[in-house]
């Protein structure tokens, strides 16, 4: 019989006896700790810690764990700022794919959940346009087209928005994934998707800002090409970042080599922000993260 699996996360002012208190909690219920991951942050003076365990035969019920857990809370609060979360690793985080026309990214992700790499369950493809919604239903996946024209009024906006969100309510979603979704979120939307959407864009940003951002490196002569995956905040393509990636280019390249070399680094680094977060290895730093790859 497989034992039940959990991932602790927490982050708090850093103190003395942080591990000790944690660990000593987890042997107290009969739990047998995986692996463990733990950093201090002196700037911030704050604590990070990602732990997985298995519960053991004949340990406490996974009700009353998540009740305990909660008084180890309250108690850790008491000594200042505390954030801790407690998932069951059984459990398959659920993830909406949102994109636009250019499909790389929504491609190589459906491959690897179809694969099994990623450990997701997707209930939900949403797009402005129509381009791939035979790409979903050859994954057997419900494709959302919510249009949304270009230069269209505030009002249409927040109403497409707005049926957003109710796909998310409706399905329970734990991550907003945009897969290259060519849409800017109302400050509202960003808000509410806060800590849990995550977005990818070519690293040039801000040097290689508008239409075109391959063409405009191209004429550059530039000789490295990336992308970055950052959470979503309201500043735009200004998130806490979670990972990013380069490829070294030469003179010899024209724009389409540029191009997809850069989309394939694309897809690796969202595919890579992806996996930690619903792997649950990304803690919010402030305006940066904690990662334990």
């Amino acid at each position: 019989m497989t034992h039940p699996e959990y991932i602790l996360t927490l982050s708090c002012l850093d103190q003395r006896g942080i591990v000790h208190r944690v660990s000593g909690f987890l042997a107290e219920h009969g739990c047998n700790i995986l692996d463990s991951a733990q950093f201090g942050d002196q700037e911030s003076q704050l604590f990070f810690m990602r732990v997985h365990f298995a519960l053991e035969d004949g340990a406490v019920s996974d009700a009353q764990l998540r009740s305990d857990f909660a008084d180890l809370s309250q108690v850790m609060q008491l000594n200042g700022q505390f954030h801790g979360q407690l998932h069951d690793a059984r459990v398959k985080p659920r993830v909406m794919l949102m994109v636009s026309k250019i499909g790389h990214c929504l491609n190589d992700l459906l491959f690897r959940y179809k694969s099994g790499l990623l450990n997701v369950e997707i209930p939900a493809i949403v797009s402005n346009h129509m381009e791939f919604y035979q790409l979903a239903a050859s994954y057997n996946i419900p494709f959302h087209h919510l249009p949304l024209a270009a230069g269209a009024p505030e009002a249409a906006k927040l109403a497409q928005e707005a049926k957003i969100i109710e796909l998310m309510d409706t399905h329970k979603i734990d991550l907003v994934v945009l897969a290259r979704y060519m849409q800017i979120l109302s400050p509202g939307l960003c808000q509410a998707l806060d800590g849990r959407a995550i977005n990818i864009h070519h690293s040039f940003l801000p040097s290689f800002k508008g239409a075109k951002p391959y063409a405009q490196a191209h004429h550059r002569g530039v000789k490295l090409i990336g992308a970055t995956a950052h959470f979503v905040t309201g500043d735009l393509d200004e998130g806490p970042i979670i990972e990013q990636d380069v490829e070294r280019v030469d003179h010899a390249m024209d724009t389409e080599t540029l191009t997809a070399i850069g989309r394939d680094v694309e897809c690796v680094v969202l595919a890579r922000a992806v996996k930690w977060f619903v792997e649950h290895r990304i803690l919010k730093n402030g305006d940066k993260t904690v990662v334990f790859r």
